[in-house]
């Protein structure tokens, strides 16, 4: 046996993805739904490798954010929810359409690094950022599935944009609508 061999392989990366995870502070449900490791394992791995950070990298627990409203409710927050969405497309991390990869699967571990490079680069754009990570996940899971929240392209300069699906109005972005409403 080798230790490049691909089971091998993918287990590493399985953890080296669940660390990272750890590290953007995620519970551990999210870690097990993106990488397949076990609720011990993920214990586990923060006790051996980020216990001696408990302070500045702490568990939370509880179930993760699950309200659509939170995108959208103040200015701010969907200034940055459009921010966050502009580096989930780019990277790649929202698929074309709609369809459940296995926890743990290759393509599964691919897109959690790409979320994790996109959460990342989302974070050094806005420091101060009021989106955490988990936010971030139920976001790609919201926008994957495209029912209640959609990407879409500014109708006046073709920003990228997250609207309701289903709008009657054509989707603009907040600097658009903005300059629409001080020129009226």
């Amino acid at each position: 046996m080798r230790i490049s061999d691909d089971r091998y392989h993918r287990e590493r990366l399985r953890m080296e993805l669940a660390l990272r995870f750890l590290r953007h502070e995620a519970r551990t449900r999210t870690i097990r739904a993106w990488t397949g490791l076990s609720d011990d394992r993920i214990r586990k791995l923060y006790r051996s490798y980020l216990g001696h950070a408990r302070r500045d990298l702490p568990r939370h627990r509880g179930k993760s954010p699950r309200q659509i409203a939170y995108f959208t409710r103040t200015l701010r927050v969907h200034e940055e929810t459009a921010a966050l969405a502009s580096a989930l497309w780019l990277l790649g991390v929202l698929p074309a359409e709609a369809h459940g990869d296995a926890p743990g699967s290759p393509a599964q571990l691919a897109r959690g690094e790409l979320l994790c490079q996109a959460f990342e680069a989302y974070r050094v754009a806005r420091p101060a950022a009021l989106i955490s990570f988990e936010h971030a996940v139920f976001l790609v899971a919201v926008l994957a599935r495209g029912e209640q929240l959609c990407i879409a392209w500014c109708a006046e300069c073709g920003a990228l944009t997250v609207a309701e699906p289903f709008s009657l109005r054509a989707a603009r972005c907040h600097g658009c609508h903005g300059e629409r409403q001080t020129r009226c």
